[in-house]
């Protein structure tokens, strides 16, 4: 395979026959979100005991619902969870179902339960769905009772609370929705379509599965609309299609459009498609999709091209918790992390490593960002893990493998199904590091002395004959490459390799349109002579100048995916610790230092960023510097760091570092107007440019340069008073919908509103309204106190709350935050 070229698609934004989107309203009516209302209890029964318990003694809670994160960190629980527990719960919930709805087809779609649930309607068992990741849905029409109340209650079982390296959440943490239809309707996921282009045409091939479950048997119209940004329809056919009772068939046709807009990811443009079923003159069903035009291109020695115009790939692997909400996903959320993302010149997110809800990849597709969609993180056998605490005990093998093989390719097929619509995923991914050297698969190559990404293979332990064989891996990937390639052709299928030299001694590598390279750039070049038609990407990389530099000075390198783009809840360290603390932004969404030390290798924008640290051992006996100096280990006369916080607060004359992450050709430093730091070249080694002086209480400003001396861009950090007001800003707009979730970022700031970094100040939090406090997220990964009140200690003298609006259009909201001695804020928000 010399060049691969991927002409992509259109977005999905309809849960199940078009009948819905998920982050908005449904778009027909047929589909109707049920997060209110559910009950929840923590802990097993058999699901016969149902009948004979009130829902008063459970806990009414609203989805989505994540469990775990709503329980005190335990330093006796898993690192691999973040200290955070599992167990078994259970949910219920009365649905009402009129009688007139008799002879509907009666559906529901959960987008996702972690994990390993069942779902019973009326006491009898409709299913169960082991992953925890998927979305998946359940035909109840024969359980239910029309005219009555049906009473849905969901089993969660993640007793196996370490099955995964990462905090996963526990319990129905996406939406629901209840779906009603005719018996002859749209099959779920069943409109697919997939752009091509020619000269100026723009051709949208589209599928449609339409399946009758009724008892009669008839001819239907199928008919297709395309309509642009404008509501103008550009594009239209309609065909007959008989279908016979029991049974579905899929119809294909294609619309043309002349000279289409192109999505990209500076104007990401897209076209709806709207599909519609008729019968006898009227209609049955109803779907609208997002769908637009453009192309990808791969080719192993230039890399990568979006709509013909080769670029890098500036990537981030993100899990799917957000802090203190845990697993909970909320729209709002992740659009605000999103652009805050893509503001620092990221332009491609990987879901690592695991399909992620529906919103994610929509807002990806309106924002401009490309996705990485990934399926596994283990296949047939797991990985170690520890069980207790961090390093401490035998580790245990808890995980996802035990139904790998029954659900495996279901698993991944539904991914594709669902997600296939969407125009921001590029690349399919079937899995991550499931090639680690000895954890589990080995390979006689594990003995030998050749290097692996700076280790000899002999230091993962050497050959282990006991192991699986990694000849395997090579069948597997074919087999789950088959299955994406028959439900989307359209784009390219990779997986994060781990043991590259392991791995290219067998099909593994082979089986892959494109191969992702996890932390091996040294192998960028030697494999790129070796295996010449292989395209190469970095899947999972470092945050560090050089892991960078193998992608930007290498044409045939396309892109690289940082781990993290944001921190996130579990794979901790040593106790106290929240989680992984390698991303850009924290918890809280906040750009950390190294966010913008890399805005100023991937922005074109010109920035400047000051952040600083004194030399010369700890500065100082604050708690706040030593939980910094503890955190950040910083505290050495060496390179200069990519993690200097903007601190500009020490003692007269100490002798302090200031770094400068900037994309000038070159910069200075003032103090109190006054040049402090002479004139510098930007720094091609470290990317930083660095002076080192004296601390004196003031304004300290960068003034970055270009080529020719003239001033680009300044950016100043003060000294800062002792902390005396709260200040609230809320994010986005003051008039909210209900449902949506009200973000308020919080300073705090001395009397001259100057911030102040260093203030460590509880704030609390009342909400007057109707309206719930979701949670107040700060960002610390080494505070593990109570989660689940109205109080939080601020970070860096920041913190963001969320707040969910429940109320009709009119409502207003106040929430006020309060501290001892501080002035206090309220901010107020109206429902629309």
């Amino acid at each position: 395979m010399r060049k691969i070229v991927k002409n992509i698609m259109i977005l999905s934004a309809s849960i199940w026959m078009g009948t819905g989107v998920l982050h908005a309203q449904p778009g027909f009516g047929t589909a109707e979100q049920m997060n209110a209302n559910w009950y929840f209890h923590l802990g097993d029964m058999a699901p016969q005991a149902l009948k004979e318990i009130s829902d008063h003694t459970w806990k009414e809670v609203r989805l989505p619902h994540d469990w775990g994160v709503k329980y005190p960190l335990n330093p006796s629980l898993a690192s691999a969870t973040g200290y955070l527990p599992g167990g078994i719960g259970w949910y219920r919930k009365q649905l009402p179902v009129r009688a007139e709805d008799q002879g509907k087809k009666i559906f529901l779609y959960f987008e996702g339960v972690y994990n390993r649930s069942e779902v019973y309607v009326n006491g009898k068992s409709v299913g169960n769905r082991p992953n925890g990741y998927v979305s998946f849905s359940y035909d109840i029409t024969p359980y239910i009772e029309f005219g009555k109340e049906n009473n849905i209650a969901v089993r969660v079982d993640h007793s196996h609370s370490a099955d995964s390296r990462w905090y996963t959440g526990s319990g129905i943490y996406r939406d629901v929705w209840i779906v009603k239809s005719n018996p002859i309707h749209i099959d779920q996921w069943g409109v697919y379509a997939y752009p091509e282009l020619k000269g100026r045409k723009g051709l949208l091939n589209t599928e449609v599965t339409v399946v009758n479950s009724g008892t009669t048997a008839g001819p239907v119209t199928v008919a297709q609309e395309l309509v642009d940004v404008r509501g103008q329809v550009v594009a239209k056919k309609s065909q007959k299609l008989s279908v016979a009772t029991g049974d579905k068939k899929i119809l294909q046709q294609q619309l043309t459009v002349m000279n289409p807009r192109l999505w990209s990811l500076d104007q990401p443009v897209q076209y709806t498609l709207r599909t519609t079923l008729w019968q006898n003159g009227k209609t049955i069903d109803h779907s609208e999709v997002k769908t637009g035009f453009r192309t990808f291109t791969f080719d192993p020695d230039k890399g990568f091209a979006l709509n013909n115009e080769w670029m890098k790939v500036k990537g981030v692997c993100v899990h799917h918790d957000a802090g203190v909400l845990g697993a909970e996903v909320y729209p709002e959320v992740w659009r605000r992390r999103l652009l805050t993302l893509k503001s620092l010149g990221v332009n491609a997110i990987r879901t690592s490593h695991n399909p992620q809800a529906s919103s994610l990849y929509a807002l990806c597709d309106e924002l401009g960002l490309l996705v990485m969609d990934e399926a596994f993180d283990e296949w047939e056998f797991p990985k170690r893990k520890w069980l207790q605490g961090w390093n401490v005990g035998t580790p245990g093998f808890e995980g996802a493998y035990d139904f790998f093989e029954e659900w495996g390719e279901r698993d991944l097929a539904d991914m594709v199904k669902r997600d296939r619509n969407h125009l921001s995923i590029f690349a399919w991914s079937i899995g991550n590091e499931v090639d680690y050297p000895n954890d589990p698969y080995s390979h006689p190559i594990l003995d030998g002395e050749k290097k692996e990404g700076g280790f000899t293979q002999a230091s993962y332990g050497g050959y282990k004959k006991e192991a699986p064989d990694a000849m395997r891996l090579g069948d597997i990937a074919k087999r789950l490459a088959a299955i994406v390639k028959k439900y989307d052709r359209s784009r390219a299928v990779t997986a994060g390799l781990a043991g590259v030299a392991m791995s290219n001694e067998t099909a593994y590598p082979g089986a892959l349109d494109i191969a992702g390279y996890n932390y091996t750039e040294s192998r960028y070049q030697q494999d790129h002579e070796r295996y010449p038609e292989r395209v190469i990407f970095g899947s999972e990389n470092r945050h560090d100048l050089s892991a960078w530099l193998a992608v930007r000075d290498n044409a045939h390198i396309f892109g690289q995916f940082l781990w993290t783009g944001i921190d996130y809840l579990g794979e901790s360290g040593r106790w106290p610790s929240r989680g992984f603390y390698s991303g850009l932004l924290d918890f809280a969404g906040f750009v950390k230092p190294r966010g913008y030390y890399r805005q100023s290798l991937w922005t074109k924008q010109p920035m400047a960023y000051l952040g600083t640290y004194p030399l010369g051992g700890a500065p100082g006996t604050t708690d706040a510097w030593s939980a910094l100096e503890s955190q950040q280990g910083r505290w050495k006369n060496e390179a200069p760091s990519m993690d200097a916080w903007p601190i500009w607060n020490y003692q007269d004359g100490q002798q302090i570092r200031v770094v400068c992450y900037t994309n000038s050709a070159r910069a200075r430093l003032e103090l109190n107007g006054k040049i402090v730091g002479e004139e510098k070249n930007y720094d091609g080694k470290t990317g930083i440019i660095y002076w080192d002086i004296p601390y004196a209480k003031g304004k300290l400003e960068v003034v970055g340069m270009d080529t020719t001396g003239k001033e680009a861009v300044r950016h100043t950090i003060q000294s800062s008073q002792r902390p005396a007001s709260i200040v609230a800003r809320l994010v986005g707009d003051k008039t909210i919908k209900a449902g949506a979730v009200v973000q308020i970022a919080l300073q705090i700031v001395d009397e001259d509103g100057l911030p102040v970094i260093l203030s460590e100040n509880e704030l609390r939090c009342a909400v007057v309204g109707n309206a719930r406090l979701l949670g107040m997220e700060a960002g610390n990964n080494t505070d593990m106190g109570d989660y689940t009140d109205n109080r939080q200690r601020v970070y860096h003298g920041k913190m963001i709350a969320y707040v969910q609006a429940l109320g009709k259009s009119g409502d207003k909201i106040n929430i006020r935050f309060t501290s001892p001695w501080l002035q206090p804020a309220t901010v107020t928000c109206v429902i629309n």
